[in-house]
């Protein structure tokens, strides 16, 4: 019980942050108990920790995308419309849902082979510093755009980076980040489409998970207590840090801070656990 409020507590500002908080809780778990959960509790326990996160983004941030999409749906004399059929709010609705289209894809055809190939320390560090030289290289960009000038290619590169999330960590934030910001967005309008983009993915994928996990039966009482558990921590910590997040207006800082820990933290990984298997999976 009490891991599984550590990981929940660990789960909210790793998932606000560009991180990868699925490395940071596959971290926990290896320093935590010396043996890697039951896989099927694991995925359980998985679903619980970002229903709680999902939640939690939904009632702290619910006006704050109402009002990105918003903008985004909003027509700019600056970019006159290409498709002369289509209204201005239709095209981009068009544009945001291109943003879900390649997560989900690669979700549906890659996420059991992931699963089952599993990840250990290398594939998890390696997800940390690549995510992290992309993301300091993306953000040395002098961006100036804004989320209402988002188009089909923007929203394809930023699905394609969600897509990418799938491996060991990447981290879904890093990544989006590091694809708008790399489409000339600058950092504070980059925050706001990553959310904006990562809203229906998350919700999608908990959905699904669910739905799989609905079909799973066997859980004993004490394993249903720590899913209740963790997804309370998780929400509860995902409600602090996005509060946090917005008064201090951290989506609008340098992402260099975030790359250099990242790769500390894949230095370290390596150095602890150089021939480690099955720590967790998913950026």
């Amino acid at each position: 019980m009490r891991r599984a409020i550590l990981l929940g507590l660990l789960q909210g500002p790793t998932e606000m942050a560009p991180v990868s908080s699925s490395a940071h809780t596959a971290l926990l778990q290896r320093l935590s108990r010396g043996s890697a959960p039951d896989p099927s509790f694991a995925k359980s326990f998985e679903v619980a920790l970002h229903a709680g996160t999902a939640a939690a983004l939904a009632l702290q941030m619910g006006a704050r995308l109402r009002a990105s999409f918003r903008r985004t749906c909003a027509d700019t004399s600056a970019h006159p419309p290409r498709w002369a059929l289509v209204s201005a709010p239709a095209r981009r609705l068009a544009v945001l849902g291109l943003t879900a289209l390649p997560p989900a894809l690669a979700g549906y055809l890659l996420q059991r082979p992931i699963e089952r190939r599993g990840s250990g320390a290398r594939p998890i560090a390696l997800g940390l510093a690549g995510g992290a030289l992309a993301m300091w290289a993306a953000d040395r960009r002098d961006g100036r755009r804004g989320i209402e000038q988002a188009g089909a290619a923007d929203a394809l590169a930023i699905g394609a980076a969600q897509a990418l999330a799938l491996m060991p960590g990447v981290s879904r934030r890093g990544a989006t980040l590091t694809a708008a910001r790399l489409r000339g967005f600058s950092r504070a309008e980059a925050d706001e489409l990553s959310w904006l983009a990562a809203a229906p993915v998350i919700l999608g994928a908990c959905a699904l998970k669910g739905a799989r996990l609905a079909r799973e039966r066997g859980l004993t009482g004490e394993q249903r207590a720590a899913l209740v558990a963790g997804a309370g921590a998780s929400f509860a910590s995902t409600l602090i840090s996005a509060r946090l997040q917005a008064r201090l207006r951290l989506g609008e800082m340098p992402l260099a801070p975030f790359s250099v820990y990242r790769v500390l933290l894949a230095l370290w990984m390596l150095a602890a656990w150089p021939d480690e298997r099955g720590m967790g999976k998913e950026g």
